[in-house]
């Protein structure tokens, strides 16, 4: 969600709607009048013969674009199988965009040097290269240690002119086949992302272009140009093709100390080709910085529109300047959003509705209409303090942390709103919130309603309380798809399943939820036991075996699966840590093995597998599902018998939560944990009791740098037990331990129902 709202007083007459911000599609509809205040600046902006497209500024020029001669012409290819040769199968490639040969539109090549790359480079990666798809930075000298989050690469020779040509090389050898474009620029060159990626996608990828800033050769006695390389230049791919077979020919007869004027050089010499600011009305802007300017402070238009500013000279004017064009975009953004709102609602008269049928916000989706009673959005009801729609269905709470701060960022809008729109007449300031109300629509955002007391100063000094109704929108904005590794189903599980003496009594149910889900299902699953014995019942163990009755049960399985294998480990430990456990059970897998560490309580069953094998995704992701407990039969039941229905139907989760106490579930590849306990090491060292106070979960969470997926499962079910607390775990497992068996026994009209026939039975 963005962190803009909208924002309408509503009054008896007619209501105020006030837009402060809006994220929509370009209209291709233009029209002559406009509706509304329009302000100077921003008539301005608007005005001399410009255009705004997309959020940026172009000229808007006399006489068609481009030369007129179309860049793809359609063809059409015949099938044709020759009789006389045997068929061939055809190996499909895994992703469509690989079969159609669809590439990425532009790849950034960022040249730095070990002296610049801590201090620019590091400036470059923070401000714009999370803005591309993909960004290299490029230097001569091996360095022992690249910056943190940067794609560094060294050719191991610091001579300007050779990191030139082995970054063409490398581009065109490692990448030439994946992306339309390659971007190169200097460390020292601030780039405004978003521009160069609008002017790539309106250049056609199939031409050969070499396009930056022109500039001569030293002497200038020719025509030709060179793309200065501080002001960044464009390379097509078809162009780096054609190139690459002379680039050793080029390295060995031109001479030259700048590696964008050899690089230039070599492109006139062999391909006759020059460095062009503008095709096809397409112009490419820049920028020269001048020594001690002041950014926020220029305003010229060539700075407002160049796509790179050069040079610069310090890490810290490439953050202002990131700055200063992050509020020029911004300003852009607004000014076109209030453009395509008075379209609209000129258009909106057009329509058989007619102004009525403009939703408000302008351009955002009207509210859900639900069908039937049960698509009916609740609204949730606050105040400044409390909430009266709380997880654990009490009536009411405390409001608390991103709850508190939401209200408070919703309450200072909607005032500063109030204040933008009614000054210099009016000013208001809060007095107390009355009431608030709240609910999430899907097609829209987040939606507000606020009966607000106010104090109204007038001009005069004069003050008077009012209440007023105000409604706003937090709206959605555009979706973005994640992206993720490739993970299959058919992946092998290991279930690890650690059975202390306490827990062996619940073993029997396991074992026939595994036969039953993972056995006659032939699921791709393996399970492993892990009897853990203290050292009283180890010593006796020649004589009496505690796990006795357990290793027989898992005789019987094995008979009557002919095929069927479940091995079983022994340790001794007195505190059976998750972390010990662990590293007993990792170097006895390969690397690749993926791992469900179960509980005994827990019901194994193929979905939960399934989600087990796609949310843990090697070198990437580690999945702690959040399991759903069963309440208490006795309090939840007490006199009448508990439903027959199995625990994993539906009704049976209407009696129980989702345990967040509970972290002893896990998915994750063994070579996730094998690099984590790696990096763990050295802090076990210096204190060897560590072992024993941490939980796998803490083990991902600190020392390794993968997403840590944790989310409710409804598939993985538990009957109602109640945990042993071990006290020698740390004091957080322990803490967590105890709240999960006190949240675990009912709900709370379960537990007022007792306590009310308990007080009933003593009156009486």
């Amino acid at each position: 969600m963005r962190l803009s709202s909208f924002l309408a007083v509503f009054r008896p007459a007619l209501p105020l709607i006030l837009g402060l911000s809006l994220g929509c599609s370009l209209s291709l509809l233009m029209v002559s009048w406009t509706q509304g205040e329009t302000d100077e600046a921003c008539g301005d902006e608007l005005g001399n013969g410009r255009l705004i497209h997309s959020g940026h500024i172009r000229d808007v020029q006399d006489g068609q674009d481009g030369d007129g001669n179309e860049d793809f012409q359609p063809r059409i290819v015949p099938y044709h199988k020759d009789p006389n040769k045997p068929h061939k199968k055809v190996l499909r490639t895994r992703y469509i965009h690989t079969e159609l040969g669809i590439r990425e539109r532009l790849l950034v090549g960022i040249l730095s040097s070990r002296a610049t790359l801590n201090t620019l480079g590091v400036a470059v990666n923070k401000t714009v290269a999370h803005r591309f798809h993909r960004t290299f930075f490029f230097t001569g000298l091996r360095s022992t240690k690249a910056p943190h989050g940067m794609a560094v690469v060294a050719h191991g020779d610091d001579r300007p002119v050779w990191l030139m040509y082995e970054t063409i090389r490398h581009l065109h050898q490692h990448h030439g086949n994946e992306y339309d474009w390659f971007y190169l620029a200097q460390d020292d060159t601030y780039t405004q992302a978003e521009r160069v990626m609008e002017l790539v996608n309106h250049l056609s990828a199939g031409q050969d272009m070499y396009m930056g800033r022109a500039e001569e050769f030293i002497g200038g006695e020719e025509r030709a140009r060179y793309c200065h390389g501080g002001y960044g230049y464009l390379l097509s791919r078809s162009l780096l093709a054609r190139l690459q077979p002379h680039l050793d020919s080029c390295r060995n007869d031109i001479l030259s100390v700048r590696p964008d004027e050899w690089l230039g050089r070599c492109i006139i010499d062999y391909l006759g080709l020059s460095c062009v600011e503008k095709h096809q009305e397409m112009t490419y802007r820049y920028f020269e910085l001048q020594k001690n300017v002041d950014p926020e402070r220029e305003d010229s238009a060539q700075f407002k529109n160049a796509f790179t500013v050069h040079p610069i000279s310090e890490p810290a004017l490439m953050y202002r300047l990131h700055k200063c064009y992050n509020q020029i975009e911004l300003d852009w953004t607004y000014a076109q959003i209030q453009q395509l709102q008075n379209q609209i609602s000129n258009i909106s008269e057009l329509t058989p509705e007619g102004k009525a049928g403009a939703t408000w916000p302008i351009g955002i989706n009207p509210p859900f209409r639900p069908k039937t009673r049960f698509e009916v959005i609740n609204w949730e009801y606050f105040t400044e303090e409390h909430i009266y729609s709380c997880a654990d269905s009490s009536p009411k709470c405390e409001l608390r942390g991103a709850d508190r701060a939401d209200v408070n960022s919703v309450l200072e809008t909607a005032v500063g709103s109030l204040n933008e729109r009614y000054q210099p007449q009016l000013r208001f300031r809060k007095r107390r919130l009355l009431n608030g109300y709240r609910r999430f629509d899907p097609t829209r955002g987040m939606e507000y309603v606020l009966d607000l007391a106010l104090e109204a100063f007038t001009q005069k000094g004069h003050s008077q309380v009012i209440a007023k109704r105000v409604s706003l929108l937090k709206p959605l904005s555009a979706v973005e798809i994640i992206p993720m590794p490739y993970v299959t189903e058919a992946t092998r599980v290991q279930v690890i399943l650690p059975v202390t003496a306490h827990d062996q009594d619940s073993v029997g149910n396991f074992l026939d939820m595994y036969v039953m889900n993972a056995l006659d299902t032939h699921d791709n699953a393996l399970l492993t036991f892990l009897f853990v014995y203290d050292p009283f019942d180890a010593q006796r163990v020649s004589q009496t075996d505690v796990f006795a009755g357990v290793k027989a049960m898992i005789g019987e399985v094995e008979k009557r699966y002919g095929d069927v294998k479940i091995p079983w480990i022994s340790v001794k430990t007195e505190v059976p840590s998750q972390v010990k456990l662990m590293d007993i059970i990792s170097k006895k897998h390969p690397v690749d093995t993926l791992f469900f560490l179960a509980s005994v309580w827990n019901e194994v069953n193929a979905d939960f597998l399934n989600r087990c094998r796609m949310n843990a995704i090697s070198n990437w992701q580690v999945f702690f599902p959040i399991h759903f407990q069963e309440y208490s039969p006795a309090l939840v039941y007490r006199d009448q018998q508990p439903s027959a229905a199995s625990s994993f139907a539906s009704e049976s989760l209407r009696d129980g939560h989702f345990d967040r106490h509970v972290f002893e579930e896990a998915c994750f590849y063994n070579a996730d944990y094998m690099a984590a306990r790696t990096k763990m090491a050295a802090d076990i060292l210096d204190n060897d009791e560590l072992l024993e106070s941490m939980d796998v979960y803490e083990i991902f969470v600190r020392y390794s740098g993968l997403h840590v997926f944790r989310a409710v499962e409804p598939a993985l079910v538990q009957k109602y037990v109640h945990r042993e607390c071990n006290p020698r775990f740390s004091e957080d497992i322990y803490h967590r331990c105890v709240l999960s068996n006190l949240e675990g026994l009912a709900s709370r009209s379960h537990l007022a129902m007792a306590l009310f026939e308990q007080e009933q039975a003593n009156s009486t």
